[in-house]
């Protein structure tokens, strides 16, 4: 995409002025972060002069290079020479976005050397002689990396290691806040929320989750529809753990609203994606007790997620629960290979979480065969580490 728009002669400010979109947004999907939703697609076609059909296939083709890696290699050099200049800001924000994107595919362990390497080669660079803009850039991607790690370490640590995802969160607040970015600063306010609600079973705290998850809805409320809705729907899964029914569905009424007000330039629209509001309200009916309302929302949920494996083996370990408290076992047990499969190869935290708590619903049936199948998968799962 960001050859043909060079090919027509747009910069990627000229051509988010042509959409009424920020530029962030342009960068966002020729990064592959996300793609253009399908409401401004058909704008996009006619910018950029391509038929519809062209234009799928223009989003589809990637070339896969070692670009990144000379770029963060340039930006070392710059880091020698002790210049924060444009280039290696540039540098070092591509490649913080290509690790963001290797997320959903690679193991949570294999990424955090680098992004690690990659937060302290920003801070590196803040702390010398630059201009504005190039301090303003470099506080973004500093705000950026810091998400990532606190994603990172909290995901490779089983979720375990809230500590070091908080104190990543709050780094976040402070490069985004010293950028002034709202958008980053309540998001990464949600981020710190879900520490408190999703921390291992005898750890959660659902009372400060909900804290944090309505605070950040209240700081985004006017700057992005999409960071509200996906806070409100977090705010209903606080009160689905407290059991509290009506204050859950009021909530996640709220974030289907916040989701329909969404316009094509929402300062956060990235975060967004069709399979959220399946994928947490589904989580909400478990725990409320209605595993049968969730089955449905989490069933439609699984085929939205085929390019987010960590996310999706979660989603297949919350709707084997279902299928086990339906006391559908052959469901369940299909469910639970699926995601096996896919944990295998990402060890998303998330999912290691909930596939092996849906593994312990099973103990009153662990003669069955079909049990004794996922138990000795689980083993060969622990087993390779």
């Amino acid at each position: 995409m960001a050859e043909h728009r060079k090919a027509v002669g747009f910069t990627q400010e000229a051509l988010a002025e042509a959409l009424r979109v920020d530029r962030s947004t342009v960068a966002r999907w020729e990064s592959g972060v996300c793609e253009p939703q399908a409401w401004i697609r058909p704008k996009l076609a006619r910018v950029l002069g391509v038929p519809l059909e062209g234009l799928a296939k223009i989003l589809t083709d990637r070339t896969d290079s070692t670009d990144s890696t000379d770029r963060t290699a340039n930006s070392m050099l710059h880091m020698r020479a002790g210049r924060a200049d444009p280039a290696a800001a540039r540098a070092l924000a591509d490649h913080v976005v290509a690790l963001a994107r290797r997320y959903d595919y690679e193991p949570s362990a294999s990424l955090v050397a680098e992004a690690g390497q990659a937060h302290a080669a920003v801070s590196f660079l803040l702390g010398q002689g630059a201009s504005e803009l190039t301090i303003v850039e470099l506080h973004r991607t500093a705000t950026a990396s810091a998400s990532l790690l606190s994603q990172l370490v909290w995901d490779a640590s089983g979720r375990w290691d809230g500590a070091a995802a908080l104190h990543y969160c709050d780094a976040a607040i402070e490069h985004a806040t010293a950028c002034g970015d709202r958008v980053a600063m309540a998001h990464a306010e949600l981020r710190k929320a879900y520490v408190a609600l999703y921390g291992l079973a005898e750890h959660r705290d659902p009372r400060l989750g909900l804290a944090g998850a309505q605070a950040a809805a209240h700081q985004s409320q006017t700057i992005s529809q999409a960071l509200h809705g996906l806070a409100q729907l977090h705010v209903a899964e606080a009160f689905a753990m407290l059991g509290e029914y009506r204050q859950c569905e009021l909530a996640l009424s709220a974030a289907d609203t916040a989701f329909g007000r969404m316009q094509p330039d929402d300062a956060a629209g990235g975060v967004f994606s069709p399979a959220q509001f399946g994928r947490l309200a589904g989580s909400c009916y478990l725990f409320l007790g209605h595993p049968e309302r969730a089955e449905a929302l989490l069933a439609g949920t699984v085929a939205l997620l085929i390019d987010r494996q960590k996310t999706r083996s979660l989603v297949l370990g919350n709707l084997a629960l279902s299928f086990i408290r339906q006391r559908e076992l052959d469901a369940a047990a299909d469910s639970l290979h699926r995601a096996i499969d896919l944990l295998e190869h990402t060890r998303g935290g998330g999912g290691m979480t909930v596939v092996f708590g849906a593994a312990r619903e099973l103990y009153p049936f662990r003669n069955e065969t079909i049990v004794q199948d996922i138990h000795d998968r689980l083993l060969g799962l622990m087993a390779r580490g």
